[in-house]
């Protein structure tokens, strides 16, 4: 078992008490969520729409879960080389699923099959260029 920080032991009480009000109070949900994910610190999965392409086909919308979120990161001055120690963490996917979906209107040598994956869990980490685009990589 892992042991909280006092900031992170708060932020999990805020967080449990928020998602326990819109659960006791669901006529103030759409409200409390439009404000809390503005605020919102930590990853999580969330619905996500874009238009899958690829050349020789048409376009389709896709709405699956993504992750989304905004974690804990600092950086701070050392004297010795490389004169930065920094924490650096991610909201990146933790689990996913694969979905293939048929393109329409593919050329005859084009194959219509798109692969896009579907986050099932979200966390904040290293971010790996695997998964997530990252301005450096680890």
């Amino acid at each position: 078992m892992t042991r909280r920080t006092g900031t992170q032991w708060w932020w999990a009480v805020l967080l449990s008490c928020t998602l326990l009000r819109s659960w006791l109070h669901p006529d103030t949900m759409s409200q409390a969520s439009a404000v809390n994910l503005r605020h919102f610190i930590g990853c999580a999965v969330r619905e996500f729409t874009f238009l899958a392409k690829k050349p020789g086909c048409g376009g389709l919308h896709i709405t699956t879960d993504a992750c989304w979120g905004r974690c804990e990161t600092w950086e701070k001055p050392v004297l010795d080389p490389p004169y930065i120690e920094s924490y650096q963490r991610v909201c990146t996917y933790n689990e996913t699923r694969l979905v293939t979906v048929r393109l329409p209107n593919c050329s005859a040598h084009m194959d219509p099959m798109y692969t896009y994956p579907v986050a099932l869990r979200c966390d904040c980490a290293v971010c790996q260029t695997t998964t997530t685009e990252c301005i450096t990589s680890v």
